[in-house]
């Protein structure tokens, strides 16, 4: 690079590395100074990644180097709703307890800095760094505001940035936008990965109703390969972050390709929802003979969710947005807006010769667990309710395991607010109940009806219940995340009960019953 461009470089990364240096002893201060008080306001989730404040939406930028988890997020650092996006920025060793860092990610010239991921330069492809000291390399639309607002169609393009110290600063590539825009008004979102097949970098972007596939050797001069989704799928709104990795089935010798797509709106519970596609890919060309709609997860708050880059051991690593564009911007919290789901692992599997992709906390969650009540065996007579006191104080990991398939769990508390999670065996079917359930008049749309998740292939024989309970979601994965619903709550207060329902003519067991505390991780 010319010498006048290296000594611009070595002052911008000194004046950056000091900014963030004084931002960083700023937070650690105010953490400090708030004592007991820090992350305890009303809703703030305990064990669930929050920024420090304002508003967040996508998790962006998942990849991992040098024993540290990176998550990047879009970020809007003046307001709690939604305004000019940026990168946010927190690392993890254990990707349980997170430490914020400084904005990674600014707006400038080309326009907001709209969701991406992230990859780790090993071979020095682009020249950014050295094959001793491989760049980060953060790939994210540009958004124009100007653009939009003149009514035009080509004001999302594609840009990248680099980091030579493992994401404490970085620096744009001086030839930004890297894809220009040839009149697509949604054309964004792009997910990066090294594609063995061809021994090149592979790139999608959501381009209105369906995907596009890019190659590139360098990262910055990219060729349009193929496409994929025009016909098939779900397309109730516009596609949005899409995601693209092979996954050996369970059991078996056999690897598919799995395509993860985020639609909104066009859920099916309402709003948005991440759908996915089992296939192959040749290197340039993603298909699948796939006929129905398959959703990752039935809830109506986990969209935007991709995974990691570069894990070990080849780890495919899940985190989503925890929230719905039908209300995000009106939830009940006042200092901050959104969460993240737990990370979970995904996996594939072939129950019925059906493919299904489930989605399961990761190892890491269980250090996180206290003592609780021990487990227990529960008998249920025949039409009966059994009460039992709950001691996570919104803060638990509800776990059991049975063979019923026809039952109520409902989580009540003294402000006469009540959860209902109800088992239809005859329908196959789960049902999911948060009108009642404490906070829901903020927005017309968040309670209007129940949410049913169809089990098709749930096995005979026990299956596990888990459930977790935090201070504003809940999470619950049936058998071992064969069938997932994630969903925000606002109870007017703590649930101190739970209560069973036998609704079937004979008695019941709820075997190995659990309720561990979750500890808090700020």
């Amino acid at each position: 690079m010319p010498s006048n461009f290296k000594i611009t470089f070595v002052i911008a990364l000194a004046i950056t590395f000091f900014s963030c240096k004084e931002e960083g002893e700023k937070k650690e201060l105010v953490k400090e100074e708030q004592g007991s008080t820090y992350y305890m306001e009303p809703y703030r989730p305990q064990f669930h990644f929050t920024p420090e404040e304002k508003w967040m939406n996508d998790p962006n930028g998942l990849v991992y180097h040098k024993g540290v988890y990176h998550l990047f997020y879009q970020y809007y650092p003046d307001d709690i709703v939604w305004g000019p996006m940026h990168w946010g920025h927190a690392v993890s060793k254990d990707m349980v307890h997170w430490e914020h860092k400084p904005i990674a990610l600014y707006p400038d010239e080309n326009g907001l800095i709209f969701s991406g991921s992230a990859v780790l330069d090993i071979n020095n492809t682009s020249g950014f760094g050295t094959k001793e000291n491989p760049a980060l390399v953060a790939i994210f639309t540009y958004h124009l505001m100007e653009g939009e607002k003149a009514g035009r169609k080509d004001f999302q393009t594609q840009g990248i940035a680099y980091s030579l110290d493992n994401g404490d600063s970085w620096m744009k590539y001086e030839g930004n936008p890297v894809i220009g825009n040839y009149g697509i008004k949604d054309f964004r979102d792009p997910k990066v990965f090294w594609n063995e097949k061809e021994e090149l970098w592979t790139m999608l972007l959501v381009a209105g109703d369906h995907l596009q596939i890019w190659n590139s050797p360098n990262l910055k001069e990219w060729e349009y390969v193929s496409e994929f989704g025009k016909d098939q799928g779900a397309h109730g709104g516009v596609w949005e972050c899409p995601d693209l990795f092979p996954l050996q089935v369970e059991g078996t010798d056999e690897v598919r390709w799995v395509l993860l797509i985020s639609i909104n709106p066009g859920a099916p519970n309402g709003g948005s929802g991440t759908q996915y596609f089992v296939g192959d890919f040749d290197g340039k060309t993603f298909t699948s003979d796939q006929k129905e709609n398959k959703w990752l997860d039935l809830g109506r708050d986990n969209y935007a969710g991709v995974t990691y880059n570069n894990t070990p051991n080849n780890e495919r690593i899940f985190i989503g947005w925890m929230s719905n564009w039908d209300y995000a911007r009106d939830t009940p919290t006042e200092k901050w807006r959104s969460a993240m789901t737990v990370p979970r692992t995904l996996s594939l599997h072939k129950p019925n010769g059906n493919y299904e992709l489930n989605n399961y906390p990761i190892p890491n969650f269980e250090s996180l667990l206290d003592k609780g009540v021990t487990a227990q065996d529960i008998p249920i007579a025949a039409n009966r309710t059994h009460t039992m006191k709950m001691i996570g104080q919104n803060q638990s990991e509800i776990r059991f395991t049975t063979t019923a398939r026809d039952f109520v769990v409902s989580l009540k508390n003294d402000s006469a607010d009540s959860l209902a999670i109800a088992m239809d065996g005859k329908n196959n079917m789960l049902n999911f109940d948060r009108r009642t359930s404490g906070l829901t008049d903020f927005k017309d749309n968040f309670a209007t009806g129940v949410q049913k998740m169809p089990m098709p292939n749930l096995p005979d024989g026990p299956i596990e219940i888990r459930i977790l309970l935090d201070a504003s979601s809940i999470e619950l994965f049936v058998n071992q995340g064969q069938y997932v619903m994630t969903n925000q709550i606002f109870p007017r207060d703590v649930y101190t009960k739970l209560e069973f329902l036998n609704r079937s003519n004979k008695e019941i067991k709820v075997n190995q019953f659990s309720e561990c505390g979750v500890k808090r991780v700020w």
